[in-house]
């Protein structure tokens, strides 16, 4: 029997996104928005000088799969590169397509019930795809304002 697609864990991570006020001060703000279910993320980063993601901001109004992943990204972006961001979001894209193994990411196992339901993909993937756009876009910004 597998196991349930919406469980306590997904429901709890829903329930309590870190980072889930707008940045003032963004260097970078991406939408992405779910043509399948209307699910919409906009994701806010500012790097830190050594180019990590510094801070974090998101606006989610998405399905409780969504609101999970989102939960998931923003516990674990601040430190990373732009770099390592885009590469979480291509190994969940590609994890989630079946070509790929499971993303090295805190916590991404708890999507693994959703892996036979294709039309929930795109809420997954929302905010890794907001945030890799987003910290590659803070990235170029900051290079060219040296």
């Amino acid at each position: 029997m597998s196991a349930p697609l919406y469980n306590a864990e997904i429901l709890r991570l829903a329930a309590t996104i870190p980072h889930h006020e707008r940045l003032a001060e963004p260097m970078a703000s991406v939408e992405k928005r779910s043509a399948i279910c209307g699910s919409r993320v906009t994701v806010d980063v500012a790097l830190d000088d050594a180019g990590r993601v510094g801070e974090v901001g998101m606006l989610v109004r998405a399905c409780a799969l969504g609101q999970a992943s989102s939960s998931l990204l923003a516990a674990n972006v601040i430190g990373r590169t732009p770099e390592e961001v885009a590469a979480a979001r291509d190994a969940l894209t590609d994890w989630l397509a079946g070509k790929g193994e499971q993303p090295d990411w805190p916590g991404i196992a708890i999507f693994t019930p959703a892996l036979d339901y294709t039309a929930r993909h795109p809420s997954i993937r929302l905010a890794f795809e907001a945030a890799a756009q987003a910290a590659v876009e803070a990235a170029a910004t900051a290079k060219a304002a040296c």
